[in-house]
Order: C-alpha cells, then structure tokens, then sequence
C-alpha cells in the first residue's frame, strides 16, 4: 500500500499546466474542447480523468495520455485501499 495520498490529477493540471501558462480553465476548456463546467469539476478535484480527457490533456499540453490515466488511477486505488477494511469479501483460493 502507498504510504501517501497521491494527488488528484486536477491539481496537477492547476500547478504545471495552467498557471506556469497563465491559462485560465475557461481559456483551457476551450482549447481542449470540453465545457468550463466539465474541466473546473476535473482541476477542483470534483471529477476524475477519463480516457479521452487523458487524451486531450496529452495532445494539449505535449504528454503522454497513459501519464493522465495512471495518475488518476493512483489516487483512486489510494483512496480505496483506505476503505479496504470497511469491505465485505470472502477469500476465495485454488483447490
């Protein structure tokens, strides 16, 4: 398990791809061709990285779209290994 809380990919987007640019998200939802609503909720933390955001992000701003999906999926498997004692699940094994 990791031992820290990864970030969530939006702040990454706010801190090292917005701001050293002096882009505004309504500026940047434009030029990645999804609503200000829709890139606000992802920069706020308040919605996740889907493969084709990844994909926008990687042709956007020159990086890979795998970096964006293993980015968010870090921080959601973190977040949920924080609940994993909380589940209810039967070991299975091989015979």
């Amino acid at each position: 398990m990791r031992i820290h809380n990864p970030p969530h990919p939006g702040s990454i987007i706010k801190e090292l791809c917005l701001e050293p640019l002096g882009l505004s998200v309504t500026d940047a939802a434009k030029a990645l061709g999804v609503s200000r609503k829709t890139l606000s909720c992802v920069v706020n933390g308040k919605a996740g990285i889907s493969s084709e955001m990844a994909v926008r992000l990687s042709i956007a701003f020159n990086t890979s779209s795998e970096t964006w999906v293993t980015q968010q999926a870090q921080h959601d498997l973190w977040h949920a290994e924080q609940h994993r004692h909380e589940l209810k699940v039967t070991p299975l094994s091989a015979a």
